[in-house]
């Protein structure tokens, strides 16, 4: 046996023998009790939850939804799509400073390699009164979350949608004082920032006086559709609805003539009038697009009054909605000048 043989290298020298020896104060005993539950992730201070949660960590915020459907909380890439963002990246910070985007900090990491694009972002926050911060760039990584930032994050707040009520009252002081009658455009689920931010720019462009988006499934404006909007977003009035159908129906007793654009209509666009009735693109107008693959919603296309569609030649089949939203607002703008 190992213990007693006399063979060199089988004996246990004396004082080897393992266990607990004088004077350890059961520490082998205590290593055998549980630690209890392991508490929640914002309350575990190695752990980015309670880093990024804020400074309580007792007690971590929620965000709270208003009636207008928005949620207020603090900046990261996984936060609500319609609360505060974060815009990282030199290319899309230098962007969103261009077109005017709304913003209440620019992050700046240490020791950076700074080249145009920073010094461009760095004068125009400066420019605007907008806080230029300074940060380890371990700050941040925390806020990108793992997504590239090269250094730059710029912070972006909520942006503040009208009540529909208040976006009809907003567009029709807009078009009493440019003397024509009221045109809006309503987006029906149309989820691509890009499309929005593009038709924020037609309707700018072509006189509409406000735009409408649903409350669910469809996207806000977010820092993407403001840089596409080329600042339309800053000009131009958006409301949100909670029930998009419910709002049109209103505006209908309201008086306005509502049409939606839709592939597949009888009509096309060059007979609105037969369609909405006489004159409509001269009156209180509201142009109702669908989304990219859908198109308009059963709901909302038994709201409109007439539904029309853009003629094409050749074999295509459809238009990207801000491409349709943008010909058929030139053509009611076409209309609305002679």
């Amino acid at each position: 046996m190992a213990g007693n043989s006399r063979r060199p290298g089988a004996r246990r020298n004396p004082g080897s023998k393992k266990g607990p020896t004088k004077g350890s104060g059961g520490k082998g005993r205590r290593s055998l009790e549980g630690k209890g539950p392991t508490p929640p992730a914002e309350k575990r201070p190695n752990h980015k939850a309670y880093r990024s949660g804020g400074a309580t960590p007792s007690a971590p915020r929620k965000p709270a939804a208003d009636d207008r459907g928005t949620a207020r909380r603090a900046p990261g890439r996984r936060e609500d799509p319609d609360g505060p963002q974060t815009v990282l990246g030199r290319n899309p910070v230098v962007e969103s400073l261009r077109a005017h985007s709304p913003a209440t900090a620019l992050y700046v990491a240490q020791n950076i390699e700074v080249d145009d694009r920073v010094r461009e972002s760095i004068k125009m926050a400066s420019e605007r009164g907008i806080s230029v911060l300074e940060v380890p760039r371990g700050d941040v990584d925390r806020m990108a979350d793992g997504a590239v930032h090269q250094g730059l994050a710029l912070a972006v707040p909520a942006f503040e949608y009208l009540h529909p009520d208040d976006l009809l009252e907003e567009a029709r002081q807009r078009a009493h004082l440019a003397r024509v009658e009221p045109l809006l455009v309503a987006l029906d689920g149309v989820q691509d920032p890009r499309n929005l931010g593009a038709v924020l720019r037609s309707a700018a462009a072509f006189g509409a006086h406000g735009v409408l988006l649903p409350l669910r499934r469809s996207v806000g404006v977010t820092p993407v559709a403001w840089r596409t909007s080329a600042g339309a977003a800053a000009r131009l009035p958006v409301g949100r609805a909670t029930n998009l159908s419910r709002t049109l129906s209103a505006w209908l007793d309201e008086g306005l003539v509502t049409v939606g654009l839709d592939g597949e209509a009888s009509a096309d666009i060059d007979h609105l009038d037969d369609v909405a009735g006489p004159d409509a693109a001269r009156g209180p107008l509201v142009l109702v697009v669908g989304s990219e693959g859908k198109g308009l919603s059963r709901l909302v296309r038994e709201t409109c009054t007439g539904v029309v569609s853009i003629p094409m030649a050749g074999d295509v089949e459809s238009l990207n909605a801000s491409v349709a939203a943008g010909v058929a607002l030139a053509e009611v703008a076409r209309r609305r000048r002679a």
